[in-house]
């Protein structure tokens, strides 16, 4: 398995952690972790890809082993950090691979660095117009405990306590006040949509809309929930680097 080393850089006032895997050459991998959580539960999907690609997984501020701001960001505010965290790690040409929230995240990143983003993965995308609510949203999470493998609470539990529920709670608003579309309909790139086929978060509808907006291609990924790049890592890094093959 290959080696991630951790890592801390200043970016816009903050030290940002991120685990990271170097070794090899290629087009880096930036992988953004949803809200909630941090770089730990994509790092099945990151030890996977990284026998193929220098693989770079850093936790959004507020989230995992990062700085935490008093206040929640949005997603403006989260990829304009990354944006300058990338310019402190010197990564001037990337693939970013967005899960959930982290592919809002990606999506605004694209607009405000095209020249840096040659790539773009979205992975169960938020927020579906139809569920773009607080209490929808969450009501579609706990759906998706229902088909998600119990091996993960541990991982899940550690980064809610590292956030604080408060912005957890703060950072779903955010999600839901985001749309996501106005991005969408401007990415320089066209994205790889990614998700299992039991996801209720991010359902086939809206993932072939988000598909249709963009000129991406879409792939499902069956017997997998939500956290697609958790529990499916081997298939997931396996569309990942396909789509890559043709940047």
């Amino acid at each position: 398995m290959s080696e991630f080393r951790h890592g801390w850089t200043r970016a816009a006032g903050l030290d940002l952690h991120d685990r990271a895997c170097e070794d090899v050459p290629g087009l880096p991998v930036v992988m953004l972790h949803g809200l909630a959580v941090s770089h730990r539960y994509l790092m099945p999907t990151a030890h996977v890809l990284a026998g193929r690609h220098p693989v770079v997984v850093p936790d959004l501020p507020g989230f995992g082993l990062s700085d935490k701001p008093a206040r929640a960001y949005d997603v403006g505010e989260h990829a304009a950090v990354v944006a300058d965290w990338l310019a402190g790690r010197g990564l001037d040409r990337v693939a970013v691979v967005g899960h959930s929230f982290g592919a809002e995240v990606a999506a605004r990143l694209a607009l405000l660095v095209p020249e840096t983003v040659a790539a773009l993965v979205l992975a169960a995308p938020t927020t579906d117009p139809r569920g773009r609510s607080r209490r929808q949203l969450i009501g579609r999470w706990l759906l998706d405990t229902q088909v998600e493998a119990p091996w993960q609470v541990p991982i899940l539990a550690r980064d809610i306590v590292d956030a604080k529920p408060w912005r957890v709670l703060a950072t779903v608003g955010h999600s839901v006040r985001n749309v996501v579309e106005d991005d969408l309909v401007k990415l320089p790139v066209r994205p790889l949509v990614l998700a299992g086929a039991l996801d209720p978060v991010a359902p086939a509808r809206w993932r072939a809309e988000v598909a249709a907006i963009t000129g991406g291609t879409m792939v499902t990924i069956g017997q997998a929930g939500h956290n697609v790049l958790t529990t499916s890592p081997r298939r997931s890094a396996e569309a990942i680097a396909l789509h890559l093959l043709s940047v």
